[in-house]
């Protein structure tokens, strides 16, 4: 039961975070989704073709395809060879798409340390772990209903 009031938290809590994601980001021309995307290029230690940003971030291969295909025309990020493979393009960030991240940076910083204030950074670390671990299970459930 707890799980479950839980699992109904996190719906309304995400439709709020990306409801307020997209004010944050507006004013630089991008959605939470564009962000997230975005976001993942950046830190990633390389770059990845689509189908590896997909998988990371848990999403539909297709509609990340969709949001790096918006990107790119946006100047965003830019689609090189891949030297392993003909067809995956390699997603890479733009210098535009760098100082965007770095705006992004700017204005998140006071809107995560306002709605972080009041809080118990100790509960936030229990949150988080709570979370990684019933994501987890989500995967290890999705991956055995594959085999």
């Amino acid at each position: 039961m707890a799980l479950s009031a839980l699992f109904l938290d996190i719906f309304r809590s995400n439709a709020l975070l990306v409801a307020s994601g997209d004010e944050l980001v507006a004013p630089l021309g991008l959605t939470s989704a564009r962000w997230q995307v975005l976001g993942t290029v950046a830190m990633a230690p390389s770059p990845q073709p689509v189908a590896h940003i997909a998988r990371d971030m848990g999403l539909a291969r297709q509609s990340v395809q969709r949001l790096v295909n918006e990107l790119a025309d946006a100047g965003l990020v830019d689609l090189k060879d891949n030297p392993r493979h003909k067809r995956a393009k390699l997603v890479c960030l733009t210098e535009k798409g760098r100082e965007a991240f770095s705006a992004i940076h700017k204005l998140q910083r006071p809107w995560v340390d306002g709605l972080s204030e009041g809080m118990d950074p100790e509960r936030i670390e229990i949150a988080r772990d709570v979370l990684q671990t019933l994501r987890k299970k989500l995967e290890q459930d999705l991956d055995q209903s594959v085999d």
